[in-house]
């Protein structure tokens, strides 16, 4: 059955559609949670009250992009809501002595870095930094829908990005060279 078929038949409370999706999307996005929430329990209540929200709210899918992408959204800003509630410490950013990271280009890998150590490198940044890096680099997010998603300003989401990016290179540079001795 399509996925249109079902989202119209969710509209309708239909609770076989509803489920149908669930186990269609259900792997897919305990992964996404995973990513931000590094508790396996709390990423699955993340996820478990992402589909509620979304078949809640699934009169408000319009269809404009995929349904996978809409539920991804809601279970990322399941997973941010779950981080603020936590009341996670960040580093304050004073907007007055923020510069703005223009050059979005400067992100260079070294060839021989795996993907699995840049996931375990990001994982390692400060909390406010490896949100705004992995909306960005891994969702692929732009700086206005991150300051939207995580309520702080664009040139905070830049800020962060360019600082956590400068960590993350740091990082991965010490695991390639600071390990030989």
């Amino acid at each position: 059955m399509s996925n249109s078929l079902l989202v119209e038949q969710c509209k309708d409370n239909n609770p076989k559609a509803q489920l149908q999706l669930y186990k269609q999307y259900c792997d897919g996005m305990f992964i996404v949670a995973q990513r931000y929430l590094k508790n396996t329990a709390a990423a699955e209540d993340a996820m478990q009250e992402a589909f509620i929200k979304a078949f809640r709210k699934i009169n408000q899918y319009k269809g404009d992009v995929t349904f996978g992408a809409w539920l991804k959204r809601i279970v990322i800003n399941t997973c941010l809501d779950t981080i603020k509630a936590k009341k996670i410490d960040a580093v304050t950013m004073n907007e007055e002595t923020m510069h703005i990271a223009d050059d979005e280009s400067d992100w260079i890998v070294e060839d021989e870095t795996t993907a699995e150590e840049v996931m375990a490198a990001i994982d390692k940044l400060p909390e406010n930094y490896r949100v705004v890096v992995r909306l960005f680099l891994m969702e692929g997010y732009d700086h206005q829908e991150i300051s939207e998603i995580v309520s702080i300003s664009e040139n905070a989401s830049r800020t962060l990005l360019h600082r956590g990016k400068a960590q993350l290179k740091e990082s991965l540079k010490h695991l390639r060279y600071g390990t030989g001795y």
